[in-house]
């Protein structure tokens, strides 16, 4: 798969500094190796793939163990914010983090938005 990170980069950056309450988004393999994001100086990027792949995977087994189906989304909520892990294809999902500010209907919202802009680009 030929995957422009710039641009996917590019797309990511928009995002964050468009959308209020946006602290971070990033775009990795379901391996958890990092693809594109645009996260605050402080985090590192490869954790932060690393992490968003082991939620993901204990997503799924969740979702299978208790018969939910497939994972649409998952969503964290602590003292600081959200992350939200969102499917971006088969290959791929969409980590967004946002502060305890943000309005979760134009969150998702937003991501959905955003989505529309990635997803073909990992086909």
């Amino acid at each position: 798969m030929a995957i422009n990170s710039q641009k996917l980069g590019y797309i990511l950056h928009n995002f964050v500094t468009s959308t209020a309450d946006i602290q971070g988004a990033a775009v990795v393999t379901t391996d958890g190796l990092p693809l594109a994001s645009s996260l605050p100086g402080e985090m590192d990027e490869e954790r932060v793939s690393a992490m968003s792949a082991a939620m993901l995977s204990l997503g799924e087994r969740i979702g299978s163990e208790l018969a939910r189906g497939d994972i649409d989304r998952i969503y964290v909520e602590g003292k600081e914010g959200f992350s939200v892990l969102t499917s971006c294809g088969e290959e791929a999902v969409f980590l967004v983090l946002a502060s305890k500010a943000a309005k979760q209907g134009v969150l998702m919202l937003e991501i959905k938005r955003t989505l529309a802009e990635l997803k073909p680009m990992l086909l």
